[in-house]
C-alpha cells in the first residue's frame, strides 16, 4: 500500500441561497454544471442524498454517509487502484443572499498511480474549487415562480 493521505479544504462562493445551493452538491444536482458527471444508482431512488444512498460515477462508487438537508452532505468514495476517502460539504448562507460553500476531501491513495494522482489532485485543489464556482456561476438561475 503507498499511504499518501491527504486531506484537501477550500471554500467557494454561489449567488444562491443555502438551500438551492445545497442541490447543486447532490448528485443528480451536480448534473446541471459538472460537465459529463452522470451518476448511475443501483437502485431508484427519490432523495438522492439520502445517508446510505450508492451511486457511480465511472469507476467511483460513492456512498452518501451523512446529511443534514440545505446544510451538509458526506459521501465515502472508492476509486479502485486508485484512491479512497470522503467528500464533505457545507453549505452556509454569506449574509447577503448567497452562500458561502466549505468542501473537504479526505482521500488516501490505494496504490503508487493513486499517489501521483492524488498529488497532483492536491496541487491544483484551489484551481479545482475555483473552476466548481465558474462553472456554477454560468448556470442559469431557476425561476422559483
Amino acid at each position: 500500500m503507498s499511504g499518501a493521505q491527504y486531506t484537501l479544504a477550500g471554500r467557494l462562493s454561489v449567488a444562491l441561497p443555502p438551500a438551492e445551493a445545497f442541490e447543486l452538491f447532490t448528485p443528480r444536482g451536480e448534473e446541471r454544471w459538472v460537465d459529463g458527471w452522470s451518476p448511475r444508482f443501483p437502485l431508484d431512488t427519490g432523495d438522492d442524498s439520502a445517508p446510505g444512498t450508492v451511486f457511480e460515477t465511472g469507476t467511483t462508487t460513492w456512498v452518501v454517509v451523512g446529511r443534514e438537508a440545505g446544510h451538509w452532505v458526506s459521501y465515502a468514495r472508492v476509486t479502485p487502484g486508485s484512491r479512497a476517502g470522503t467528500v464533505t460539504v457545507e453549505v452556509s448562507g454569506d449574509g447577503h443572499g448567497g452562500s458561502e460553500v466549505g468542501v473537504t476531501y479526505e482521500l488516501t491513495a490505494l496504490s503508487p498511480e493513486g499517489e501521483e494522482e492524488l498529488r497532483e489532485f492536491a496541487a491544483g485543489y484551489a484551481d479545482f474549487l475555483g473552476s466548481w464556482e465558474a462553472a456554477i456561476a454560468r448556470q442559469p438561475r431557476r425561476s422559483t415562480t
